[in-house]
C-alpha cells in the first residue's frame, strides 16, 4: 500500500496513476471524500486527512509500505513562509509517528538555493525532514512546462507569449507534471538506502523554443515578447498578489542562473514528454473547453 498526496492535483494525481497501472494499491489522501470518490471509484482507499491535523495524517500514513508527500503550493506568501513552515511542521510530525518505510518527497530545483525565492518554501521542507529515520528521495523537478497555460490565450489570439524567462535565448530545465509523478511512482518502487536527491528535467528550454512550440501546435506564427522587470509587482498585484517579492527573486534566479541543477543537470533522470507534445496538449484544452 503506498499514500499519496496530492491525489487531486496534477502530480499527485500522476503518481497515483502510475502506481495504479503498476498494480500496486493506493491509498488517496484527501481533505474532502466527495472530491476523493473518483479515486475510490479507481480502487483507492480513502483516508480524509490535511496538513492541519498532524495525528490525522499520521494514522493516514500508518501501516502502508511507502508514501508520497508533498506541500499544496503557496504562491503568494506572508514574508517568512509561515503558511508553509505550520504546514512543513504538520508533515513532520506526521511522518516521524508514522515513519513509512520509504518516502518520495515533492521538493523542486533551487531547494538548495541561498538566496531569498519563493522556493526556499521547498528548502525548508526538504531540512525539517533530513534527520527523519527512514528512506526518504527529494525528487526536484524542473520549472513545469505547463507554467505555459498562461500564454496559450495571448498566443493564440495575438501571436505572442509575453515573458517574464528571460533572455529569450536562456535555457532554464523544464519538466512535464505528468512526468514528474510517473518518475515519483517509479521511486516508490526502488530500493536505496538512507537519504538522496532526484533531479529530473526533461531538457532545457529557452521561451523562444516556447513560442516556436505554440506556433506549431497553433499553425500561425507566435513571438516571445518580454514583460519589463519595472512591471513586474504593478501587475502581480493586479492579480491579487500581496507579497509579490518571493515570486519575482525566483523568476530573478532562473534568468540569472542561480536556480539550476549543479552541473546543469548532468546525471538527472530524464521525463518522456516533449515540449511540443505539453503545449500542444495545453493549447486542445483550451480549444476544447
Amino acid at each position: 500500500m503506498v499514500a499519496v498526496t496530492g491525489i487531486t492535483g496534477k502530480v499527485g494525481g500522476a503518481v497515483a496513476r502510475a502506481l495504479l497501472d503498476a498494480g500496486l494499491p493506493v491509498r488517496a489522501l484527501v481533505r474532502d471524500a466527495v472530491k476523493g470518490a473518483p479515486w475510490a471509484a479507481r480502487g483507492c482507499e480513502l483516508a480524509v486527512a490535511d496538513l492541519g491535523n498532524s495525528a490525522g495524517l499520521a494514522e493516514a500514513f500508518a501501516g502502508v509500505d511507502g508514501a508520497f508527500a508533498m506541500l499544496p503550493p503557496t504562491f503568494d506568501p506572508s514574508p517568512g513562509f509561515s503558511e508553509a513552515e505550520a504546514m512543513i511542521a504538520t508533515l513532520r510530525a506526521a511522518l516521524a509517528e508514522s515513519l513509512p518505510p520509504k518516502l518520495v518527497v515533492l521538493s523542486t530545483v533551487g531547494a538548495d538555493a541561498t538566496q531569498a525565492n519563493l522556493l526556499n518554501q521547498l528548502g525548508l521542507l526538504e531540512r525539517a525532514l533530513a534527520d527523519l529515520p527512514t528512506r526518504i528521495s527529494f525528487l526536484r523537478p524542473g520549472w513545469f512546462m505547463e507554467n505555459a497555460a498562461a500564454d496559450v490565450a495571448s498566443a493564440s489570439e495575438a501571436g505572442v507569449i509575453r515573458s517574464y524567462l528571460q533572455p529569450f535565448d536562456h535555457a532554464v530545465p523544464m519538466v512535464a507534471a505528468e512526468d514528474v509523478g510517473r518518475t515519483a511512482a517509479a521511486l516508490l518502487q526502488e530500493d536505496w538506502a538512507g537519504h538522496r536527491i532526484v533531479e529530473l528535467q526533461t531538457g532545457r528550454v529557452t521561451p523562444n523554443a516556447i513560442a516556436s512550440a505554440f506556433a506549431r501546435a497553433l499553425g500561425r506564427p507566435v513571438r516571445a515578447e518580454a514583460v519589463p522587470r519595472a512591471r513586474w509587482e504593478e501587475i502581480f498585484r493586479s492579480q491579487g498578489m500581496r507579497n509579490p517579492l518571493p515570486r519575482m527573486q525566483m523568476i530573478d534566479g532562473f534568468n540569472e542562473g542561480w536556480i539550476d541543477f549543479p552541473n546543469r543537470g548532468d546525471g538527472a533522470r530524464t521525463g518522456r514528454i516533449d515540449l511540443d507534445s505539453a503545449i500542444a496538449a495545453l493549447v486542445n484544452k483550451e480549444t476544447h473547453r
